[in-house]
């Protein structure tokens, strides 16, 4: 399965009139936040693949019509034929767990299995913006989907394969200002509950040279800043017990 990735830049390579054909042999596209839904409009639009987004800590204009928390607070009929209105043709992944009705792996004893996918929006708190969070409010909105989780292990044998967040796990590419550092929750759910992958953003890549891709315990990190395309596929020599396993490679230069 190949995966398209962006965050936080809008490129000139996706906002394209040629981003279907240059990138046709994508199976779905995931946006780890920091981007104008209209970008993200765009991209599900015009390529036509299965989208799965976040948001981050910028361009929340229409954060509110997917925030749980903020959904309940004082809505009116006219509020709802509002949120209607702000559908973005993608799956909202925040504080969701998703598992593919399209994106299927095949079992090594032949039947197939859904793409497992889970998330969280926003960053470390810094200003008391919109979609800022404390470690202690980030672990607990991962904390609410562990039944969903459980019972991914329980039917599939794994809890999830692909982790979409906006900030990245504390010590992982992040960065020490307030603004930047990556939440510790995030390694104990890595730890935890094993993704396969996860895509993050918020990072910005100015250097080339800069890391892009880490390994954490059984987990591959990447930073989806600006765009990458991510290779997901079944292993082909499974160990003793595993009905599936997943080697991941990130192609940059696309």
């Amino acid at each position: 399965m190949r995966f398209l990735c962006v965050s936080d830049q809008i490129d000139p390579f996706i906002y394209s009139t040629t981003v279907r054909e240059r990138y046709e042999d994508v199976d779905a596209v995931f946006s780890a936040g920091d981007l104008d839904m209209e970008y993200v409009d765009y991209i599900v639009t015009t390529m036509g693949k299965p989208t799965f987004f976040v948001f981050g800590n910028h361009n929340l204009k229409d954060f509110n019509y997917y925030d749980k928390k903020l959904k309940k607070m004082g809505r009116t009929p006219r509020d709802a034929l509002s949120e209607m209105n702000h559908g973005h043709g993608g799956d909202y992944a925040g504080n969701e767990v998703i598992r593919s009705k399209y994106l299927n792996f095949t079992l090594k004893d032949g039947k197939t299995t859904p793409l497992l996918i889970c998330g969280v929006s926003g960053s470390k708190r810094y200003n008391n913006g919109l979609a800022q969070y404390t470690e202690g409010e980030m672990l607990k909105q991962l904390k609410a989907m562990v039944p969903q989780l459980k019972k991914n292990k329980r039917k599939y044998g794994r809890y999830c394969d692909i982790f979409l967040t906006h900030a990245s796990p504390r010590h992982v590419h992040d960065k020490e200002d307030p603004c930047h550092q990556g939440f510790e929750c995030f390694n104990w759910f890595i730890e935890q509950f094993e993704p396969a992958l996860m895509i993050h953003g918020h990072i910005h890549l100015y250097d080339l040279a800069a890391e892009r891709v880490s390994v954490v315990g059984k987990t591959t990190v990447v930073n989806a800043y600006s765009h990458v395309i991510i290779d997901m596929n079944e292993k082909k020599d499974l160990a003793e017990g595993e009905n599936i396993g997943f080697d991941i490679s990130v192609i940059t230069n696309r």
